[in-house]
């Protein structure tokens, strides 16, 4: 169910993906859930049919493409598997953006074409301990020494961290500059100084691996920063903006996952002689589910095509990602209520949805700090602030 329009070309795209999410990650993800690894099969599938280069320059190995068609790609994903879903954002959102956005003709040549192929896993690393929505007072530095950056603070809930080959990491010269002293650089996973710490006990998304990352003396070759010095909070701020729509688009396929497990449990469970689909109270809860992911799904398209169309999108990138993660985790609520008992139990996939839907009103900019975002910008529009 949509009323977005598609071209030819996006439906194209999206039935391929819905049938390989249906035939491929949706019999997997039960299992991924419930013995988590990181979803080696579901990703190199996805590069098999061109996607972990999805937007990135052909030129480099990429695929090219939309953003339109991103959303309509990570919708379906996490519609079958969220947690694969979140690799797939990490991974190309985040860390290949990032590099095919800021990084020079040559960190592209190196870095891009083994991650577009699925050789090579990307991981971006920003949060830390002591800075999480304050990403601006991270603590992680960067010395610079004989044509060399050593690395030294530590990351955490660095998603594919334990399998990352290439990561974007962002450091500090100087704390006393802000914002102003921070660098992009590109890690090779397997540098000296570097110690990856795999964290366990995720409350959902638990095939996506997530991670601390140590660095002690790590060694960095000056080429391999993205941009001038202290232009790293600069570019953050501009994938973490792009990424958000990647997010909205993911919290829109969990909530038609439960959206479509609710409408199908109401058709076939009886009780009080009638099917749960004939009561009212039932009818309200699914009428309200369709409304919102709809209207979630449309804020995403707004923002996806915005970004395309090279437009601001800022504001509505931030109002995607904050109403549809609310839609995601309300839809797995309801869908968890009309299942009833058996709802609240594995196998039972709304149980799983309900766990995975969380997270998306936390990484990436909390919900509080998309209001933030939506507020300063509308206010400052009006001449206020």
């Amino acid at each position: 169910m949509t009323t977005v329009l598609l071209s030819e070309e996006e439906q194209l795209l999206k039935n391929a993906v819905k049938d390989f999410a249906d035939q491929q990650l949706a019999p997997r993800a039960a299992d991924l859930d419930q013995n988590p690894e990181f979803p080696w099969d579901n990703f190199k599938g996805l590069a098999d049919m061109g996607l972990l280069g999805l937007t990135i320059d052909q030129e480099y190995g990429g695929s090219g493409g939309t953003t339109r068609q991103l959303v309509l790609v990570v919708q379906e994903i996490a519609r079958a598997c969220a947690a694969t879903s979140v690799t797939y954002i990490a991974h190309l959102s985040l860390c290949m953006q990032f590099i095919d956005t800021f990084g020079t003709e040559g960190q592209k040549s190196q870095f891009i074409p083994p991650l577009a192929h699925g050789e090579h896993v990307g991981a971006f690393c920003l949060t830390e301990p002591g800075s999480g929505s304050d990403a601006a007072a991270l603590r992680t530095t960067s010395t610079r020494k004989d044509g060399t950056y050593l690395l030294n603070g530590t990351k955490t809930f660095i998603t594919n961290a334990p399998e990352a080959h290439t990561l974007v990491v962002l450091a500090t010269q100087d704390r006393s500059l802000g914002s102003k002293g921070i660098d992009a650089l590109i890690v090779e996973g397997d540098s000296t100084g570097l110690t990856v710490n795999p964290l366990h006990g995720k409350m959902g998304m638990r095939a996506s691996s997530i991670a601390e990352v140590v660095f002690e003396d790590c060694p960095v070759p000056v080429e391999n920063r993205m941009g001038e010095e202290g232009e790293g909070f600069r570019e953050t701020l501009n994938v973490l903006t792009s990424s958000r729509i990647s997010i909205a688009a993911q919290s829109v396929g969990i909530a038609q996952a439960a959206y479509e497990a609710a409408v199908s449990y109401a058709k076939q469970r009886e009780a009080f002689g009638q099917h749960l689909a004939d009561f009212q109270g039932i009818q309200w809860m699914i009428a309200d589910m369709a409304t919102n992911i709809e209207a979630a799904r449309l804020l995403v398209w707004n923002a996806a095509t915005l970004r395309d169309e090279d437009k601001p999108f800022v504001t509505e990138a931030s109002m995607a990602k904050l109403f549809a993660s609310r839609i995601a985790v309300e839809a797995a609520d309801r869908a968890v209520q009309i299942h009833g008992g058996v709802g609240y139990f594995s196998p039972m996939p709304v149980e799983r949805y309900y766990r995975d839907a969380k997270v998306t009103e936390i990484y990436e900019g909390t919900s509080e700090i998309q209001r933030v975002i939506i507020a300063r910008n509308i206010l400052r529009s009006e001449g206020v602030g």
